[in-house]
């Protein structure tokens, strides 16, 4: 599934950047679809039934299109799944192609957790400050662990920065004991 998911992500981040496409606008068509997939259990079945002939498959994806403003492109891509019997594979492709499109256009994404909701400014800081590390542009998440009792831990890709009270406690403890 990986593969699968990495190969049409390539493709499709490739079709992004070449014709200049706002990458955040063709997620969000793709999530979109992928939210239509997952609500209607009818359209599902109609896209991945082997017995309806394709033709009549991207008839209803194109008043699907027509409806929410789906670009062209995406249009394309959810067609060749479709007609591939891959859409079941929507999901883990946007997943993928966030992760391709991050890669190329020097985005870092980020963990932010911390023991309480942050501010905007303090959300600012942390992304102004990771960025620093990092070199790359950021997109972070955030997350609450009242676990942490102060501070905050920032997780990019494999690298973790623990910078929380009970992170501190841990070290101190460990330098302690040895």
């Amino acid at each position: 599934m990986a593969s699968v998911a990495s190969t049409y992500a390539r493709a499709f981040a490739d079709v992004v950047l070449s014709a200049h496409l706002d990458a955040e606008r063709s997620i969000a068509e793709l999530r979109t679809i992928d939210s239509l997939l997952k609500e209607s259990d009818e359209l599902r079945r109609v896209w991945e039934n082997p017995a309806i002939p394709n033709d009549q498959k991207r008839r209803v994806l194109d008043a699907v299109a027509k409806r929410d403003g789906i670009s062209s492109q995406v249009r394309n891509l959810v067609a060749v799944l479709i007609d591939h019997r891959r859409i079941h594979f929507l999901e883990p492709i946007i997943a993928q192609l966030q992760k391709e499109l991050d890669a190329r256009l020097g985005f870092a994404q980020a963990q932010i957790t911390s023991v309480r909701e942050l501010s905007d400014q303090e959300k600012r800081e942390f992304e102004m400050q990771v960025g620093k590390l990092t070199g790359k542009k950021v997109r972070a998440s955030y997350g609450q662990d009242a676990s942490l009792l102060g501070g905050a831990v920032v997780r990019v890709g494999s690298t973790i920065y623990d910078g929380s009270l009970k992170g501190q406690l841990e070290r101190l403890k460990e330098a302690i004991s040895s």
